[in-house]
This record gives C-alpha cells, structure tokens and sequence, in this order.
C-alpha cells in the first residue's frame, strides 16, 4: 500500500436503523498528505529520560541524607540533647519508616495484581506513577539520614536539636507521601478512575502528536512515496516492544548526513531479532544511529503511543463483556470514554509522519495509526463478543452517530460501514412480540 493510502471498509451503510435515513456524502479520501506538512520532532520526555530523572532523584535524596547526617551532628551552635537519647530516637525512625514502607509497597503491590486482573494486565497507570518512586525517594533519603546522623551523633554527650527535628520533619513528609500513595492506590481500583485517567493520557498523546485540526486542501496531489531505500536497518537486539523514538537527535543526525529514514515498525510494534526496522533514502547514515534512537522495553507506554490508550479502554470493554464478567455497564462506561477520544481524533489531522529538520525537510517518516485503524481498535474489536448485548450494541450506535455528526465528511465512510453493521446486530437481537393466536 503506497504512502497516504487509505484502507477503506468498503461500500458503507446508512448511519442510523432506517434505510430512509440520509447518507452524508463522502468526498476526497481521509488523511491523503500534503506536501509541506511537515512538522518538528515532538516535545515528550522520553521515557528513558524520566527513568533516569528517578534514579537520579533516588540518588540525590540519598545524598542530601548523607551528607545532613554526616553535618548536623557536628553544630554546637544553639539548644542541644543528650546524644544517646537522639541516637535511639533517630533509629527508631528510620527502621520504623522502613518497616512501615515494606508494609505499604505490599498493600500496593496486592492493588497492582487486583487493577491488572480486573481491568486489563497491560494497564499500569499506577504502577508507573512518579508520587511512587518520589516516595521511595524521600523515605530512602530519610532512612539515611537517620541512620548517618545516629551513627555519627551517637557517642557525642551532646548533639543539636537540628538533629531530632530534621529526622522528624523527614519522617512526617515520608509518611504524608505514603498516605498520599494509598489514596492513590485505592483510587486506581475504581473504575470512573480509571477510565478517567486512560482518557486523560490518552488526549496527552493525540494533543502532541496531532495539533493541527483536520484539514485537505483541494487539487493537491498525494505526497509520492521515496525511492527505493539504499539500505535497510534491522534489529540486532531481543525481542522487546518498541515503546518510543529519540527524534530529535535521529533528525540531527539525518540532517547531517542528508538522509531520510523511513520507519517500517510504529511504535507500539513488537521488535524481533533480524526483523526489518527502517528503510535509509539516500545519504549516509550509520545503522547504529537509528538503532540508538530506539527506546524499548517489556510493554508498551503511553509516551508516544496514540492507540495505546483505546487499546486499554476497548480490553476493559471486552473483559466485561466475557461470559466469566458479563458486566455490560462496565462496557458501556469503556465506550464513553472512547467516544471522547474518538471525537478529538476525528478532528485532527492524522497525516503527521513525516519529521522535519529546522530547514522544513523531511529527515523521518514514523508509522502511525490511520482513522480506520483507530476505529477497528475502538469498534470493531468488540462486535463479536457485543452480539446479543443490546445495551452495548446501542451505545456504540449512538456513538457512531454522533461521530458522523461532529467529525468532517471523510471521515464517514468507515463510520458509515461500522454503523450498517451494528444495526444489522441490533436488528437481529430484537424479539418481536408474539401475536395473540402465535401465542395460543
């Protein structure tokens, strides 16, 4: 399929039960690129960098502590105690903060295991939650000081108060984290919660990945695709899951060398050992520099996944729906959510793969989601196990409706082909009442 193609669902239906209704008018295809669209490396962290931002954190908290104990103990300016009473009491905090953590971590591991076998195993919104490792952080950082501070301070007849009262303010803000961090924990077991937050990191990723709102200029032609590639890179690593892509120094680099790299994994994609990765268009760029801009891992993030969000929304649906659930409230509520992501999408302009450098040249082409792939994850995923569900199959009805309703004209062919479908089940699902002879 050559670039700026679609993959159309084919002839579509009527976007209501009647075969009366009027058809909107379906015009010039979806997404087609436009030359000169072309866009800067997106502003996300990486996650790699925010993984290395809390090691970091750990280790400047670690430090502090240290280096406070280690200080503090030698002051002998302003009130004092008695230092083997400050020794026992700065012990007893640190082993007591200790003790306390290993209990809370244990509770929280229990939710982690109780939100992934009851919402979806993939969901961990919580589990990468940065109050975690900033609580590790300061308890750890406390837990040294007092440590340091008792070791040090402990064979002194006399230390400063300092001593006592920075290990209890220390002791206080590491347990106001760890309340803070059970909250947080109980909340992620609810499901308006949940969803709430899947929605909300969803429209973080679709706001920077597609700012600019829908729009085909009329009369321009398709952007052709590249030439064949010089040189195809493939992966040399083990198999993991391409979770992001270190844009902006794989730009630099390809400006450098005249290159432009065009991506054949999204991310998202699941990476195996020999498989193809990118193809190089003319220039010379070195194999290890696309390599480096891989950012993988075990599973996939929401950092620069776009369908990451609706995948985990329509798995929360398809596990209620299961005969072992069968919870369609629960399925619906999915489907609220998504409807919300659906809307922004369909409102955007989807065509954003292709990277520029500061001059306006493309330098990487990405692989991302087209509005039928959105709506194949979303929708289509879940008609098998919503045949005989009125109340599910209706909400998607009503949700296809107001998508036709809100989103530009051609986007409606694939909506139009989904709804004809639903009313077809619902069509099915729905008992006629019997007359009175029948019933005799």
């Amino acid at each position: 399929m050559p670039p700026g193609a679609t993959r159309p669902y084919g002839e579509h239906g009527s976007w209501v039960c009647s075969p009366h209704a009027p058809r909107p008018e379906v015009s010039h295809p979806v997404d087609a690129r436009v030359p000169g669209a072309f866009r800067l490396p997106p502003v996300r962290l990486l996650r790699a960098q925010r993984r290395l931002r809390a090691g970091l954190l750990e280790l400047l908290f670690v430090g502090i502590g240290l280096a406070l104990g280690l200080a503090l103990p030698r002051v002998t300016e302003g009130p004092t105690v008695e230092g083997g009473k400050a020794a026992q009491l700065l012990f007893t905090l640190g082993l007591g903060v200790v003790g306390v953590v290993t209990i809370v971590f244990s509770l929280l591991f229990s939710v982690v295991q109780w939100s992934a076998s009851t919402f979806s195993p993939r969901l961990s919104i919580f589990r990468d939650d940065p109050l975690v490792w900033r609580t590790f952080a300061v308890t750890l950082g406390g837990f040294v000081f007092c440590i340091t501070a008792g070791t040090a301070g402990g064979s002194a007849d006399r230390v400063s108060l300092l001593v006592p009262i920075t290990a209890t303010v220390a002791t206080l803000t590491a347990l106001g984290l760890i309340w803070a961090l059970q909250i947080r924990a109980f909340r992620s077991m609810q499901l308006s919660r949940v969803l709430a937050a899947l929605a909300a990191r969803g429209r973080a990723v679709i706001d920077d990945l597609y700012p600019s709102a829908f729009s085909v200029p009329a009369g321009v032609p398709v952007t052709p695709a590249p030439s064949a590639p010089l040189r195809i890179v493939t992966w040399t690593g083990p198999p993991a899951v391409l979770q992001q892509l270190d844009l902006r120094r794989l730009v630099q680099a390809a400006a450098q060398a005249d290159a432009l790299v065009v991506f054949r994994v999204g991310v998202g994609s699941a990476l195996q050992e020999g498989s193809p990765l990118a193809d190089i268009h003319h220039g010379e760029l070195s194999d290890e520099v696309v390599r480096a801009a891989v950012v993988r891992g075990a599973e996939r993030s929401f950092d620069q996944d776009p369908m990451l969000a609706i995948r985990l929304l329509a798995d929360i649906a398809l596990r209620a729906l299961s005969p072992a659930v069968n919870d369609p409230a629960t399925a619906v509520d999915s489907l609220d959510a998504t409807e919300g992501l659906l809307r922004v999408l369909a409102g955007r302009n989807l065509w954003v793969g292709d990277i520029a450098d500061g001059d306006g040249v493309p330098r990487v082409r990405l692989v991302l989601p087209t509005w039928e792939d959105y709506l194949r994850t979303a929708v289509e995923d879940l008609l098998p196990v919503a045949t005989g569900i009125p109340m599910v199959l209706e909400r998607i009805q009503v949700m296809l409706t107001n998508l036709v309703e809100t989103s530009p004209a051609p986007r409606h062919a694939a909506l139009l082909q989904l709804a004809s479908r639903v009313c077809a089940l619902l069509a099915a699902c729905r008992y006629e009442p019997l007359s009175t002879e029948a019933g005799r």
